[in-house]
This record gives structure tokens, sequence and C-alpha cells, in this order.
């Protein structure tokens, strides 16, 4: 017996089960997916069979996944309803769902809900071995299978690592959500590349000492300039430039490394971009 069913966290949200609609769009079916590829699923949902939502106040979206397997999407709360005629077919709807505005069915006007907003694209359920009933009461019991961690705050790797100021800053004020990028920042030496996406001109830095790249990134935060001659003069004549500022990784390197070693692969980069010449450090 599961210890937690879907309609669980619709009381813990205040709404009653009874009055939620389960929807479950499947993958599988043609003309969900080129609506789905298309991000028009709220589009999709709206247009349903006269009649659909009697009795219902909410309805609960879920996409397919592996087995019967299905992930939260959204919940909506049900708003009028209008007939299906071939002026209400949304803009950019793929050819083959706009042939089915006929005037017969009707398109639901339906709010975004915010109230499991944490839940959204995170929260998998298993639907059941009736997967053909592909809309059922919110009383049903269907198992929470995971609740998965937001992908931003997952560590992605040094390798594909790409930030701006703001997002770089987020993740440098929140060390309790983001505990595994301070660990892995935190636990490098590095040569780093920061681009003014104004102008495009590179400043190539280096990270050593305890606190490793998480440290060096810091200072960044805490002053905008990081003490850096030229960058330091660029917020001066431009105070909010920092806001265009992207950071990413050029070399990761051990911390067994000497600062005079760091700092010689520094010079080698500086070299090969030319950053002294054209970008903005200036020794």
């Amino acid at each position: 017996m599961p210890l937690l069913n879907f309609s669980d966290v619709l009381l813990k949200a205040g709404l009653n089960p009874s009055k939620v609609m389960l929807i479950r769009h499947a993958l599988t079916d043609r003309g969900f997916k080129e609506c789905y590829d298309k991000n028009m699923v709220y589009e999709y949902t709206c247009h349903q069979k006269s009649g659909f939502s009697k009795g219902y106040d909410y309805w609960a979206v879920f996409i397919s996944g592996t087995g019967t397997l299905a992930k939260f999407f959204a919940l909506y709360q049900v708003g009028p309803a209008v007939p299906d005629s071939v002026n209400m077919v949304p803009e950019g709807l793929p050819v083959r769902e706009s042939e089915e505005y006929r005037g017969d069915n009707e398109f639901y006007l339906l709010k975004p809900v915010d109230l499991l907003k944490e839940y959204e694209r995170k929260l998998v359920i298993d639907w059941g071995k009736s997967t053909r009933m592909w809309h059922q009461k919110g009383t049903s019991e269907k198992p929470i299978v995971s609740i998965q961690p937001d992908e931003k705050k997952v560590f992605s790797g040094f390798e594909d690592l790409v930030l701006s100021y703001d997002e770089l800053k987020e993740i440098i004020c929140n060390p309790t959500v983001y505990e595994a990028w301070h660990s892995a920042l935190s636990s490098v030496y590095a040569i780093y590349l920061i681009v003014d996406r104004e102008n495009g001109k590179q400043y190539v830095g280096s990270a050593y000492g305890s606190g490793g790249l998480l440290s060096r990134w810091t200072c960044y935060i805490d002053t905008y300039h990081g003490h850096n001659k030229e960058l330091k003069e660029l917020i001066c004549n431009y105070p909010e430039r920092y806001h265009s500022f992207q950071f990413s990784i050029l070399q990761i390197l051990p911390k067994t490394l000497t600062a005079d070693e760091v700092i010689s692969i520094e010079s080698r980069y500086k070299k090969k971009l030319l950053s002294k010449e054209f970008g903005m450090n200036a020794n």
C-alpha cells in the first residue's frame, strides 16, 4: 500500500479531490505529441467534448512517461466553455488538431493555478493499469512514485557550465539549495573566462586557494568586478554592466598545484585568446 497518493497532495493544498479531474496526455498520441513539441499543451487541453468538465472545478494535467508512469504538468481552474468554432483555433496549433474544431465540442477557458507550482514537471505518479482511461476522478488512488529535484539545482558538470552573473548570484547566495554546486566549485582550482556580452570582450582569470573556484567567483558577486582593474573601470563607467557578464570554465585544475603553476596556465590562455591585446586583461 503506497504511503502517499496524489489525492493526499490535493487535500494538503486545500482542494477537494472529488472536484478535481485527473487528465493524462499520452506522448504516443500523434496529435498530442505535435502540440507538445510546439509547447501547446495548454491549448490542446482546453479543447474537449461538450460537458466534459461537469462536476469538476479543477483539472490536474499529467504527461505520460515510461510504462504507466505520468509526470505532473499543471493544475488549472475550469472557467467558461465556448463552442469550438473555427475562429477559436489557437494561433500556431498543428493542422491535425485545428481540423478538429468543427463547432460540435467546446473550448474551455482554463486558468493556471500555482497551488502545486513546486511539483510541476517533477512529481511522478503511477497512473495504473487503466491507461486507456485518460481522465479520472481526483479521488482515484494514484501512488506518488517520485518527486524529482529541480534540474537547475542539480550540478550539471564543469564542461557545460555557462552562467550569467544573475544565475551565478542565485547559486552563490543559496548554499543550502545549491549544495551540490558549492561542493563541486569549492573542490577545484580553475582557469575561467568572463565575457562581456555587450561587446564580446573577454577576461581570463584563475582560481586557487582553499576556497577554490567557489571562493573566487563569490568575490565577483560581492564586488561585481573581482578587483580586476579593467572590470572595475567598466563597472565605474557602466554601473549595471555586470548583469551582462557570462561565466564559464576553460580548464579545471587539481588543488595539488601551486599558485605559480596555476598562474602559468592562466598566462597561456591569455596568449591563446589575446585577452590582453583585445580583451579585458590588464596584464
